[in-house]
């Protein structure tokens, strides 16, 4: 299993990176669709939260599971971030 710390980073650096594309997005794009972009940054921003929240209060039973499952849903969240943006290019 991989340190907290690293875990954590992974989540940050992800999204980080959704919302730097956002704003180069709005910065490219300023006048293209900028309310679904803002909330796509919204949207990202309450992942990382979700995700933070799990991480710092893990399932005491199962915590490999519930590092894996955090991990998944990291992977699925930035990607369907990722999509929606996409979609809106």
């Amino acid at each position: 299993m991989a340190s907290l710390k690293i875990i954590k980073k992974d989540i940050d650096y992800l999204i980080s990176e959704v919302i730097s594309d956002c704003w180069t997005f709005l910065y490219i794009n300023p006048d293209k669709k900028a309310e679904d972009i803002v909330e796509i940054i919204n949207d990202a921003v309450k992942l990382r939260n979700e995700l933070f929240g799990r991480v710092n209060n893990p399932d005491k039973d199962n915590i490999k599971a519930h590092f894996k499952a955090v991990n998944q849903d990291l992977l699925n969240g930035v990607d369907s971030l990722f999509k929606r943006m996409s979609s809106l290019a």
